[in-house]
């Protein structure tokens, strides 16, 4: 598999955090890559940013391997050995892009690749610094239980106590422009509630723009259950966040 690169330098960044990939992983990626530059509205060169956070044995060098042979300069590869999070993963990967337009989603690609199309169309053209993934209701079906009461009692807290634009904050599909890129590298939160913070500065930014899109899930997507010990995390980090709102 091999891919062209009709522009002189790349038009849009993919960021991928990357801790407990799937089997498949690195094929799956390529195989993605290539149908979402069927459906971008122009010839555009992606450049893809893997963050391995801590991950260990999951990656292998043949992965890599198989990354580099077939993007070639189109990947860049971002490696430490402690896991940090995904908040911490996704910052350092943004603090690497070079590309106007940015997204970022999960290692596994569980969003439609028309989907990713239509987040990087409306970033162009719309103007807006950030758009977010909107998911309907059919994605709760997908979910453990537990994430779904998480989720929706994140969605509560935005609509009734944060009053943010957009509700649902923990899509993981977002895309930015330079400036929404740079409000993100501002976000301190390590794992799970990095989005939450993200649209609250959002929200106190004069002049920061934030807009949503619909997006669907692949059919098939497995989540993971939720970590006793992460849970209890990210509940002290959502009083960390609510504190600021009263700052």
């Amino acid at each position: 598999m091999s891919f062209s690169s009709p522009e002189p330098s790349a038009q849009l960044a993919i960021v991928l955090p990357c801790y407990s990939p799937p089997a498949g992983w690195a094929a799956n990626i390529l195989t993605s890559l290539q149908r979402l530059q069927t459906l971008l509205p122009t010839p555009v060169p992606v450049h893809l940013y893997l963050v391995n956070d801590g991950a260990e044995a999951a990656v292998t060098a043949a992965d890599i391997e198989l990354l580099q042979d077939a993007l070639g300069r189109w990947f860049t590869y971002v490696t430490y050995a402690t896991n940090h999070g995904k908040g911490h993963a996704l910052r350092k990967g943004m603090a690497q892009v070079q590309e106007p337009y940015c997204l970022f989603t999960d290692i596994d690609f569980p969003y439609q690749e028309h989907s990713m199309a239509a987040v990087y169309q409306r970033l162009v053209e719309s103007g807006a610094d950030i758009v977010v993934g909107v998911r309907d209701a059919a994605y709760y079906a997908h979910v453990p239980p537990a994430r779904r009461r998480v989720s929706r009692l994140l969605r509560r807290v935005t609509r009734h106590v944060l009053r943010l634009p957009v509700e649902d904050t923990q899509c993981g599909l977002k895309g930015f422009n330079a400036t929404g890129r740079q409000l993100f590298l501002r976000t301190t939160t390590q794992r799970y509630l990095f989005d939450l913070e993200l649209l609250l500065l959002a929200s106190r930014t004069k002049h920061m723009q934030v807009l949503s899109q619909p997006v669907e899930l692949k059919p098939g997507i497995v989540f993971s259950r939720l970590n006793p010990r992460i849970l209890l995390t990210e509940t002290t980090n959502l009083l960390r966040i609510l504190s600021r709102r009263r700052a």
